[in-house]
């Protein structure tokens, strides 16, 4: 039997063998470890190591499995696109390690962000997919998981299958019903990644976890990190989470995401497209939105489910009900009813 992500990591072996890592790892750079590190949280999916250093402090990420493609996919970021993503000071890609620069404050901590702040993040994210349109081939072989639209409608059908296959009474177990409605929702699903395959924008980078916490501002540019969740996506699928948090925040949204639609009416116009569902035979931007809705809920699930692959039964416990809360939401979306 496999152990737990977090039973693993709050080993005292793995703790020896992680410290041994960061102090080589930098010990090459000349930086000195002048304490133990501390492990600050622990979770199903990943967990972090605080290193205080003669340099100032730093941060060591250790994924699960399943976003172990973090470490290779930051320092991938950092060369195709240095101003929007900080290069790690180490990475071993086989292991999910990074060990990284600590850069102050996120966004979120340095002021309660405004719709302005909100606005600048979308737009510059909007920047960074098209900067990454041409580099899918280099993202996805670092082991971001190819979630476009075409993929969609199957991994509706394994996530239906994962969940369905745990006992009854598991917290990741929908009951029946929902699972009889998702399942009849499946001709839905597969409409709503035509309606993205048919929109001029094609697949990007997907943070997968994009809001005011998860960036800081390095001499006033915008850097994202904490990738774990990332998707090779429709570029549409990155407006849910966030859209959701700015919202709970009670944070104005309109004017949020004109700021991300207006940066990609902009390289329509620079590809000689008419704007974001302007075209008479295209899907409105209403059309979109809707249909991005439906393809996050599956690939959100999908990420969910991943993530908890390696928890313990504590941990089923306290977040089992994430991969189908999330899948359910595409019923909200979708016409019904679905039986």
């Amino acid at each position: 039997m496999v152990a737990a992500f977090s039973d693993t990591v709050t080993s005292a072996a793995w703790r020896a063998e992680a410290s041994a890592w960061i102090t080589a790892a930098l010990a090459r750079d000349g930086v000195r470890v002048v304490a133990p590190p501390e492990q600050p949280r622990v979770r199903p999916w990943s967990t972090q190591l605080v290193v205080a250093t003669d340099a100032g402090r730093y941060w060591f990420k250790a994924t699960c499995r399943s976003s172990s493609f973090e470490p290779a996919l930051q320092a991938l970021l950092a060369e195709v696109a240095p101003d929007a993503a900080d290069a790690p000071a180490a990475v071993d890609a086989d292991r999910g390690w990074m060990l990284t620069a600590d850069r102050g404050a996120t966004l979120r901590e340095r002021r309660e962000p405004t719709a302005a702040d909100w606005g600048a993040l979308l737009s510059r994210c909007a920047h960074l997919q098209q900067t990454l349109l041409g580099s899918g081939d280099a993202l996805r072989g670092t082991g971001l998981p190819d979630c476009s639209p075409g993929t969609v409608a199957a991994r509706l059908d394994a996530v239906l299958d994962l969940l369905e296959g745990f006992p009854p009474g598991h917290p990741a177990r929908p009951d029946d019903g929902t699972v009889a409605r998702l399942r009849g929702a499946r001709d839905a699903v597969a409409a709503a990644a035509a309606t993205l395959a048919a929109s001029p924008l094609p697949s990007s980078l997907q943070h997968g976890d994009l809001h005011p916490g998860n960036v800081f501002e390095v001499d006033g540019a915008l850097r994202v990190f904490d990738l774990g969740d990332a998707q090779w996506a429709h570029p549409l699928e990155v407006l849910e989470v966030s859209s959701a948090v700015a919202r709970d925040a009670g944070t104005d949204w309109a004017p949020v995401e004109r700021a991300y639609r207006r940066a990609w009416d902009g390289w329509c116009a620079a590809q000689g497209l008419p704007p974001v569902g302007a075209a008479d035979d295209a899907p409105t931007w209403d059309d979109l939105r809707r249909a991005a809705g439906v393809t996050h809920a599956v690939n959100r699930a999908w990420t969910w489910c991943g993530a908890l692959a390696e928890a313990t039964e504590a941990e089923w416990a306290d977040w089992g009900e994430a991969p189908g809360r999330h899948l359910a939401a595409l019923l909200d979306l979708v016409p019904g009813p679905q039986t």
